[in-house]
């Protein structure tokens, strides 16, 4: 039977909304992941089957299938196809796990899987007027996050909330302090902060270099979202608990969800080198993980942030696993009300669980944060092996909540040096 693997992962920076990162095009974005992780694998792209890419936008410069935008930019030979998925948060995840069946049924021996999200390059857009020419005005909709052109019949089935308005409804379902958000989202940016400075991202990150309109060049190599400050060569934390606790809820007058205790609006791009196991071989590639399989799930729309639970619960159950075998866990963090009640909800540990920090310190640009936390989850992967049991398999999930109602998650296995 073919074995499905991963090679490596490469990741860009996470910019921040209107950072470093906001002058450059999505697809030229996603172009220097796929330059990068052929230079590092040494890979002819005319070998490559496909490429697949998730996208949450697709209304700006990420048109018209930015995946084949982007491999043509990288330099890839135009044989070589790519197709753009959408399931929103999840939609890298997904490209990922599309490129490891593409694998599994035969239809070729390598994929990349990869995403790309640039939230502060998201365009306005609006509707055609019915009737030529007309006197009403045009209804203009911010494509940067959320809903739009809002479907009046899906309201009446479900009525439409804000993604943070969702979040404020497990807060209130699972009774989630404000305390608890504000403390997860802390520990969040210390985990994060502490893994720059011990250079953890160093191996999974592509320095992206951006041209200024002076001529100038700037590297980008150190996730921007983070609340830090850089002095005398060291990020040192810059937010407190009392910080945290100032803020104003940011959706629901009384509420207790905020911008600290959610993650960010953020540009990006990740992509994810796969294999059958025989041509990684046959090729003297090591790979890190194997794919082992995927499970998505539906949620009530206004309870999207649970989507991981059925999700990973339907993963599990396949493989006959409980979560006490998984030895790391990615779990996107979308707002701290939502992780909290996914572990809630899962019995997961934070011994284990988003261990460099997640979406609320790093960023969330939403198309590419699936292939984000999972190259993360298997560079961690690495570092902590040689230290993991070695009589029993060290699995390894990766899993996010989905708009609209969805959770996704993919299973793997390390499968490198101990």
């Amino acid at each position: 039977m073919t074995e499905v693997v991963l090679i490596d992962g490469l990741r860009t920076p996470i910019g921040k909304m209107g950072g470093s990162l906001s002058s450059v095009r999505p697809d030229d974005l996603l172009a220097e992941t796929y330059k990068a992780i052929i230079d590092r694998t040494g890979i002819n792209s005319e070998e490559i089957t496909e490429v697949v890419a998730g996208c949450g936008n697709q209304g700006g410069e990420d048109n018209r299938d930015v995946a084949r935008m982007a491999l043509l930019l990288a330099g890839f030979s135009e044989k070589v196809p790519g197709i753009t998925v959408n399931r929103n948060c999840s939609s890298a995840l997904d490209a990922v796990n599309i490129a490891a069946k593409t694998i599994l049924v035969g239809e070729g021996d390598i994929t990349i899987g990869s995403g790309v999200e640039s939230m502060s390059r998201a365009p306005w857009s609006m509707l055609k007027p019915n009737r030529v020419p007309t006197t009403i005005p045009p209804k203009m909709w911010d494509t940067t996050v959320g809903w739009r052109f809002n479907n009046p019949r899906m309201d009446q089935l479900y009525p439409i909330i804000s993604l943070g308005e969702a979040a404020e409804v497990i807060a209130e379902e699972l009774q989630i302090s404000r305390k608890d958000q504000d403390q997860y989202a802390l520990k969040s940016q210390e985990r994060a902060i502490t893994a720059i400075n011990n250079g953890v991202f160093k191996d999974e990150i592509v320095p992206i270099t951006v041209n200024s309109k002076r001529g100038k060049s700037k590297i980008v190599e150190v996730d921007e979202h983070p609340r830090y400050e850089f002095t005398e060569n060291h990020y040192n934390l810059a937010i407190s608990i009392d910080d945290l606790s100032k803020l104003k809820p940011a959706f629901k007058a009384d509420g207790t969800v905020t911008a600290g205790n959610s993650s960010g609006i953020n540009d990006g791009a990740a992509a994810i080198l796969l294999a059958s196991r025989d041509k990684a071989r046959e090729l003297g590639l090591r790979p890190l993980v194997k794919w082992l399989g995927s499970a998505s799930a539906g949620t009530d729309p206004s309870h999207f942030a649970y989507g991981p639970i059925p999700s990973t619960k339907k993963l599990l159950a396949r493989f006959n696993l409980k979560v006490e075998d998984l030895g790391l866990i990615e779990l996107n963090e979308a707002f701290a009300s939502q992780t909290i009640g996914c572990m809630q909800g899962l019995g997961l540990s934070n011994e284990n669980v988003n261990v460099n920090g997640g979406a609320i310190a790093l960023g969330h640009p939403t198309g590419c944060s699936g292939a984000r936390i999972l190259v993360s989850l298997m560079h961690e992967m690495k570092r902590r092996a040689p230290s993991m049991p070695k009589n029993k398999p060290f699995y390894g999930l990766a899993t996010l909540c989905v708009g609209v109602g969805m959770g996704s998650s993919t299973l793997v296995e390390w499968i490198g040096d101990r």
